[in-house]
Parts: structure tokens; sequence; C-alpha cells
């Protein structure tokens, strides 16, 4: 059985950092293109970030986070992390893990939901201007 389990959100002042992660089992991870997502009150998900396993030239990030989060993933943790920094209010949403099994990269999915079909439960991040 597939799990993908988040933690790490909360509420922060803008201009704060919070760090996301996002363990998984029941997949082999190291094989498996990861991203994060982000759903806000009446708008539709949105793409953040994704990486494959080697993140060297192999990130993606959407224009509205560039520069100020990180993605990354420890294999032999299985864990995939989003470190956020210069939060701002626009950022408060719900943020998701996903997955989908990948050959030989992200590029195939970049940011786009409908190409992951595992998913998790979400952490909630709300940042106060």
């Amino acid at each position: 059985q597939v799990q993908l389990v988040e933690s790490g959100g909360g509420s922060v002042q803008a201009g704060g950092s919070l760090t996301l992660s996002c363990v998984a089992s029941g997949i082999t991870f190291s094989r498996h293109c990861m991203g994060w997502f982000r759903q806000a009150p009446g708008k539709e998900r949105e793409g953040v970030a994704s990486a494959y396993t080697d993140v060297r030239g192999s990130t993606l990030y959407a224009d509205s986070v560039k520069g100020r989060f990180t993605i990354s993933r420890d294999n032999a943790k299985n864990t995939l992390y989003l470190q956020m920094n210069s939060l701002k209010p626009e950022d408060t949403a719900m943020y998701y893990c996903a997955a989908v099994l990948a050959l030989s990269g992200c590029s195939a999915y970049g940011l786009q939901s409908f190409q992951y079909n595992y998913w998790g439960q979400g952490t909630q991040v709300t940042v106060s201007s």
C-alpha cells in the first residue's frame, strides 16, 4: 500500500521559513518523480516543485517560488523536502506531496498534477502579513 505522509506545515509571518517533509512508503522511492503541489481555498491545485532521484539538474520550480523554495530528497530515507523561505501570504495553501513512477526523470511530468498518481493528505501552510 502506497503512503505519502506530509508534515512540517504551520503558521508563520511573512518573511518566515518552513520546511515540509514527505515520507513515502510502498514505492521504490528512487524510481519515482516526486513533486510538491498546493491548493488554496477556491483555487485550482498548482504545481510548486518537482525532483527526480538525482536532484542535480533535475528540478523544476513554479515561477512564483523560484529563488525562495528548494526541493530536495533523501533517497535513503524515502523522504522528500521543501524548504520554503521568504514566505508570502499568497503562499498560504494546503501543500501536497505526490509521486509518479518515472524511468528517466521528471521532465515528462513537470508540474502537471494529473500526471501524478500517488498523493498524500496534505499539510497546511498559513502565512500572515
